[in-house]
């Protein structure tokens, strides 16, 4: 690991301290927006030893923690702060957090790991070494004190950012021990602190990045102001597929604030002036002549009927396989199928697409909101022509993220457009219209469950084929083996199905890709195939006439984790206790992200079919629960997300293009639409799960299983808006 290396300090170096006792001026502002925002009130970089690559401590013991994952609102700045601040033992109330640039984690031969943010990963996957990085700081910190107090090391505590030799009452502060702490080599062996000395992990510690966000000191990709800064608003081809095939500038060059009309691509367009509005205004009034290609006519309707044929097509790839399914499924008692579907979904970041950027001589610079470091210094390096070691990244917070800026087409896009007026910055900003049409959107897929019951009411096979579109096959082919994407499959696999006790299983994927793009949307496919299997299984137990509960608990009993999290939402909703009249109980479960899930929803629907939804009930298991309160509020969250999606939002085609263009069409719920959410936590530990993605799976099925039991309606195709909840 990165962390057992002695960096050298000049790589860090911004300026060298003569007072203090600084060794390098750590950078609390990615480089170069400090200057160019002296109209903002942002804190000033002060003096601080680097003791090791994790931490900077200034001589007023301020701990400075570098973080190479992406904040996007979810807590991981944080999260990874806390797990450094455990085993470096220094005061909580003097931590900060700063991002290290990709180019710097690229020269140090990814000392710091990984960058990408996504996958519910930023903290499952960094425990081990990030705490590393705090443990091998203290044990720095712990020598130096030994040395400057002449005693072992062995009869020193750290402790709340003071080292102390208890025998003689001595002690000294990390900011007056940092200087000499980072001059020593790092240690190869690194303990880290038992689970029974936990002073932080497991702690509801306030968040770092809250303050900054009430105060409006915070600052976001799209707020970003550079000396001599021209914007740029974009059009792409309305038609996924379609080309640019002309724009008469001529018509536009004479508007207030134009000063360059460019040819991005193949299919984007762009219109770059004195400020974004101008830019926007003038490029409305652009004529562009637009090849659409061969995708003109795509619809919904064609879509849905492609997506359809799947359902009973030959060439589907099995993914998960026990006994022989359809022979169950032929000789059971009673046969129950049901045909279930859900859209394309976009990501809908409050803050749409965008990036500035500034390509000269010395190379490129950008400043950029993104969920993967290392993929915007690869994307502008490749735009910009030229090698990796000529860019530099100022990675700043992200206005939303869910998965949308993993992709880079907007990093790419800034840096075309960039390269074209070199030596002056541009920032890029897409239109809410270019942002909600020009998405890599959540997978549209269908469902064809069919389930076999013995005379016992007993499940005795199951087929679950899908039928949809697949994010590998465009994303990462290679991933894609024998026609199988098992990404497609989540939550379905072997290693991930809760119901192994059904004796005879398939699903099976019959993958149909249109020429919509898509990608990874929060929670990616556990979302759907949640709703699919977690409805049909409600679906299921009512035609066996058993207690939705008592069905699930039994097909559970081979995976306790599953089973203790589903009855612990049972438990916290009083599960079997009569309701208020007209209150009706839904259950589901799920595991998603290394996190085990379920959720009981309690729902009433009018007689004129006005659904309330008046709580859930959420429990998770996600191992070891770092911060309480940021899974709690994770969990809020991802259900705000998750029921959006199941009360309103869709895309659709038409013409071959997405028909939403803003929050009037592509709707999002309300205040009003929200319900009280409890959340239980089951911390099994062993194992450090997922967070900000898990939950949302179990939010959508539990509602929909509750809305049948208040009104004997299975609704198997999203969104809601589209159905009639009255009574018959």
């Amino acid at each position: 690991m990165g962390i057992v290396t002695k960096l050298s300090r000049r790589k860090f170096l911004v300026a060298t301290a003569t007072a203090g006792g600084g060794m390098a001026l750590a950078w609390t502002v990615p480089g170069g927006i400090l200057d160019a925002l002296a109209q903002t009130t942002m804190p000033q970089p002060a003096l601080g030893a680097e003791v090791g690559i994790w931490v900077v401590i200034h001589p007023d013991d301020t701990t400075v923690v570098r973080i190479a994952r992406s904040e996007m609102g979810q807590g991981t700045l944080t999260g990874l702060a806390q797990l450094v601040a455990e085993d470096l033992e220094c005061d909580w109330s003097k931590v900060q957090a700063e991002y290290i640039p990709p180019e710097v984690n690229l020269a140090n031969k990814r000392a710091w790991g990984d960058m990408s943010t996504g996958g519910s990963r930023g903290i499952r996957t960094s425990v081990d070494y990030v705490r590393k990085g705090g443990a091998a700081a203290r044990m720095m910190l712990v020598q130096a004190a030994a040395t400057k107090l002449g005693v072992p090391a062995g009869e020193l505590t750290a402790e709340n950012s003071v080292v102390t030799h208890k025998a003689s009452g001595r002690s000294l502060r990390y900011g007056e021990l940092a200087e000499a702490a980072a001059k020593l080599e790092v240690p190869k062996d690194i303990p880290l602190k038992a689970e029974k000395d936990w002073k932080v992990i497991g702690k509801g510690v306030k968040r770092l990045d809250t303050v900054d966000k009430l105060n409006g000191k915070q600052i976001y990709a799209i707020d970003v102001i550079l000396p001599d800064m021209l914007n740029a608003a974009i059009a792409q081809c309305p038609v996924f597929g379609g080309t640019l095939t002309s724009f008469d500038a001529e018509k536009i060059k004479g508007m207030k604030g134009v000063r360059h009309v460019l040819k991005v691509d193949d299919s984007t367009v762009a219109v770059v002036a004195d400020t974004w509005w101008q830019a926007k205004t003038a490029l409305d009034a652009l004529p562009i002549v637009w090849n659409e290609g061969p995708h003109a006519n795509v619809s919904s309707q064609s879509i849905a009927a492609f997506l359809k044929e799947g359902l009973d097509a030959k060439d589907a790839a099995a993914g998960h396989v026990i006994g022989d399914a359809p022979k169950a499924i032929a000789a059971a008692a009673k046969k129950v199928e049901g045909v279930y579907g859900t859209p394309f979904l976009n990501h809908a970041t409050l803050e749409p697409m965008n990036c500035t950027a500034k390509v000269s001589a010395e190379g490129v610079e950008i400043w950029v909101a993104s969920q993967n470091g290392d993929a915007s210094l690869a994307a502008a390096a490749e735009a910009g022509g030229v090698p990796l070691s000529k860019v530099k990244v100022n990675k700043l917070h992200l206005g939303g993220g869910f998965g949308r800026r993993g992709m880079q087409d907007y990093t790419r896009q800034a840096v075309l457009i960039a390269k074209q007026v070199p030596g002056r910055p541009v920032k890029m900003i897409w239109s809410r219209e270019e942002d909600m049409q020009h998405g890599f959107y959540r997978p549209i897929t269908q469902a064809k469950l069919v389930g076999g019951l013995d005379a016992e009411g007993n499940l005795t096979g199951l087929h679950m084929r899908i039928s949809g579109q697949s994010i590998l096959a465009s994303v990462a082919p290679s991933r894609v083996v024998n026609g199988l994407d098992r990404l497609h499959m989540q939550g379905l696999l072997d290693d991930e199905f809760g119901y192994m006790a059904i004796p005879n299983l398939l699903v099976d994927h019959a993958m149909r890709n249109t020429h919509v793009p898509v990608g990874f949307w929060r929670g990616v496919n556990h979302n759907q195939n949640a709703i699919y299997l977690e409805c049909f299984m409600d679906e299921l137990a009512h035609a066996a006439g058993k207690d939705p509960l008592e069905f699930r608990r039994k097909l559970l009993a081979k995976n306790p984790k599953h089973l203790a999290v589903l009855n612990a939402a049972a438990e916290k909703a009083e599960y079997g206790k009569p309701l208020p009249p007209g209150v009706h109980r839904g259950i589901c479960q799920n595991y998603g992200f290394g996190s085990y899930t379920a959720a009981v929803a309690e729902v009433s629907v009018s007689d004129k079919g006005k659904l309330k939804i008046h709580r859930i009930v959420a429990a998770t298991d996600c191992g070891y629960a770092l911060n309480p309160d940021q899974i709690a509020a994770q969990v809020e969250g991802s259900f705000v997300y998750g029921l959006s999606a199941l009360l309103y939002s869709e895309n659709t085609v038409e013409k071959g293009r997405i028909v939403e263009g803003n929050f009037d069409t592509y709707e999002v719920m309300k205040i009003e639409d929200m319900p009280k959410v409890e959340t239980v936590i089951v911390p099994s530990g062993g194992f450090w799960g997922g967070v900000g993605e898990p939950t949302i799976a179990v939010a959508a099925p539990a509602v929909l299983n509750a809305i049948f039991a208040a009104t004997g309606k299975r609704i198997r195709t999203l969104p809601l808006k589209h159905h009639d909840l009255a009574k018959a």
